[in-house]
């Protein structure tokens, strides 16, 4: 019975081949479709593609000095340096170091980087079909068109893309809601990796504008007691190694391996006023952003602290497109202004992109520039090593699309109500 269902909805999808494809209604019967290619894509590129070590002997050997005993975090290191993740990084690899026999099984670890790709890719569509805003042929270029991505999962084992399909299950129990649950699960992420951070400032936009500034305190403490609970064996033993390791917000990138900065010298990309200015343009984006984008209530940003029944003005209701536009454009900022992008950065944000882009309304004829610009991004991030060209080209492309951001989600002007007539009414003869 079911079978027969998806038959006649694959016959009248194949009938109305070119509205599925432009019609963001369709997007679960194509997400269902690109998620069974992509299976056959991901083995495809496990046995076919040669591994590349970079980063997972070292993930192993930190974790094997945790299994081992070691809470000293500044003792815990392997051969690219000491760890500089959070515990929560060490938890979950733990168990991929048990799983892979000790981290010997490599291939092993292929298969379930390729099953977390899969488990991402679903979460992520999920998102898009509460959107409703994205054409579904855009999926495309999102799944099996990037090279980069599929290395990043399965060729390279980062720990990037684990801590980002943790973040978008959190994205979905926000949805849904969930916010309690949805605030556990973001600091897991952020347990992981220190990027998740990025979607702080719009999380924090969305828990004042949901619940004012004394129903939002719980849920930040939420996030704060799973930080503290993770990092307890460790905080027990060295707190200042573990909280300086593990949230080292000043540490230096190396010039070799930056996709975004190379057209600086390297002494300006080292420099410390460089690095404030970024900072101060990260502060300013997301001020402006917040101001004059994710605020649309007719009162003060402050009324926010306010609870939400004691507003004079009733804020907007948080609808999906708000709850994604946030929290997409606030991570979006971030990485624009970041002092650094390594070539595994590129999943930080590559999923939100399809939405920041087709977030604002397409004209016909706007979806091809929208593709080429796509296009151009993920030709920049394939570029190794990075060029100036390349450098200056993912700057130009994240520029364009923070300007289609902020003029295509700009208010509607208010209607122009035309003046008065002080014209005296005319008095019946009765009346005189």
């Amino acid at each position: 019975m079911a079978a027969g269902r998806g038959a006649a909805a694959l016959r009248r999808a194949w009938r109305e081949r070119r509205v599925a494809l432009l019609e963001p209604s369709y997007t679960p019967l194509v997400a269902a479709c690109l998620c069974l290619a992509e299976g056959g894509v991901n083995l495809w590129v496990i046995r076919r593609v040669p591994y590349t070590e970079i980063d997972w002997k070292a993930y192993m050997e930190e974790v094997e000095g945790f299994a081992n005993g070691t809470l000293d975090y500044t003792q815990l290191k392997g051969d690219t340096g000491p760890l500089v993740y959070p515990a929560g990084f060490i938890y979950i690899f733990l168990g991929l170091y048990y799983a892979t026999g000790r981290g010997t099984d490599v291939r092993l670890a292929q298969y379930l980087f390729a099953g977390l790709y899969l488990l991402n890719l679903l979460l992520v569509f999920r998102i898009y079909c509460r959107t409703n805003k994205v054409p579904p042929y855009v999926f495309f270029f999102m799944c099996c068109a990037s090279y980069r991505i599929h290395s990043i999962f399965v060729l390279r084992l980062f720990n990037d893309p684990v801590a980002m399909a943790i973040l978008f299950l959190a994205i979905n129990l926000f949805l849904e809601e969930r916010w309690s649950w949805g605030c556990l699960i973001f600091s897991l992420a952020v347990s992981v990796k220190m990027n998740i951070l990025l979607f702080a400032p719009g999380l924090l936009f969305l828990l004042l504008q949901r619940f004012g500034l004394l129903g939002c305190i719980p849920k930040l403490c939420i996030c704060a007691l799973l930080q503290v609970i993770l990092g307890l064996p460790f905080l027990l033993v060295n707190p200042v190694g573990y909280l300086t390791r593990s949230f080292d917000l000043g540490r230096q990138f190396q010039f070799k391996w930056t996709v975004n900065w190379r057209f600086l010298p390297e002494e300006v990309f080292q420099n410390r006023a460089f690095h404030a200015a970024l900072l101060l343009a990260h502060l300013a984006g997301l001020g402006l952003f917040a101001l004059h984008r994710w605020h649309r209530s007719k009162e003060s940003i402050l009324a926010l602290l306010k609870d939400p029944a004691e507003r004079k003005h009733p804020s907007p209701p948080l609808t999906v497109n708000k709850i994604v536009f946030v929290l997409f454009s606030s991570n979006f900022l971030g990485v624009c202004c970041s002092r650094s992008l390594h070539y595994q950065f590129y999943v930080w944000y590559f999923h939100t992109l399809p939405y920041l882009l087709w977030c604002t309304p397409t004209a016909k004829l706007a979806h091809m520039p929208k593709v080429l610009l796509l296009g151009v991004i993920e030709l920049c991030w394939n570029t190794y090593p990075s060029t100036v060209c390349s450098s200056l080209s993912l700057h130009i492309c994240h520029g364009l699309v923070l300007l289609q951001l902020w003029y295509g989600t700009a208010p509607p002007p208010a209607p122009h109500t035309p003046p008065t007539s002080r014209r005296p009414a005319p008095i019946s003869k009765k009346a005189q």
